[in-house]
């Protein structure tokens, strides 16, 4: 009678093992198919180009600047929030997107300028608001594609490379007298300086004004990549060069 009893428990553990090693096979099977989807659904998603805003591609832009070509970043991306993850690391800025880096130069504060007579203050209207920001530089980016019939992307690269001073000045001290010193510019200061003048010229064209921050962003993006004198990134790279030249 026990012998029997411990023979049924036996079968019974036996059983459920079996049961067990079943459902961990069916389980290993089924983990091992997701996997294989999640590669082949990944491989086809990288294989597809990412275009920014979903319409613009990069593949075809063309930096002729050969001290600009390592800082004008154009790594296909949709999303462009990097949400600072690396701003940490040294020289994080230098390889942002370049259209995000115009995205974050449109959030920045206060710009004093002196337009026309009155000084321009834009400070708090913007800072934080990124997605409107976003929003606006693909309106402007749609505006300048339909106007000149080129890709917006670019248009942008060229304005840099037009608005990006190539001599600028600093002061030194010597003998008890300060002197105005003519210096070259770093690829990666000009990039800097090219794309805040860019941004300065919409936000102080379009504060207290009928026209539109991004019909503002729109218009100084085409005059400055025409490389036209009327665009106030070219007005200001004219006069900070011919201020060094004065100074050498």
């Amino acid at each position: 009678m026990v012998e029997t009893e411990i023979n049924e428990v036996k079968a019974n553990q036996e059983a459920q093992k079996a049961e067990h090693d079943e459902k961990e096979a069916a389980d290993t099977e089924e983990k091992k198919t997701k996997r294989t989807k999640r590669a082949q659904k990944k491989e086809e998603t990288s294989n597809e180009e990412q275009l920014i805003f979903g319409k613009y591609s990069t593949k075809d832009v063309v930096v002729e600047d050969i001290s600009l070509a390592n800082y004008i970043v154009l790594t296909p991306k949709e999303n462009l929030n990097s949400f600072g993850r690396r701003k940490d690391k040294a020289h994080f800025v230098a390889k942002a997107n370049i259209v995000e880096r115009l995205i974050n130069k449109m959030m920045r504060g206060g710009t004093g300028q002196k337009i026309g007579g009155r000084v321009i203050r834009t400070e708090g209207r913007l800072q934080g608001k990124k997605l409107k920001i976003t929003r606006i530089v693909e309106e402007a980016f749609d505006d300048v594609a339909k106007k000149t019939g080129k890709n917006p992307i670019q248009v942008l690269v060229d304005a840099i490379e037009n608005s990006a001073p190539i001599e600028d000045t600093t002061r030194i001290r010597y003998g008890g007298i300060n002197y105005n010193v003519a210096v070259g510019i770093s690829a990666a200061r000009r990039l800097d300086v090219a794309l805040r003048n860019i941004v300065l010229a919409a936000l102080t064209s379009s504060f207290q004004s009928r026209k539109t921050l991004k019909d503002a962003l729109s218009e100084e993006l085409i005059l400055a990549a025409n490389n036209d004198p009327n665009s106030y990134a070219i007005k200001k790279k004219v006069e900070i060069e011919r201020i060094a030249r004065s100074a050498r």
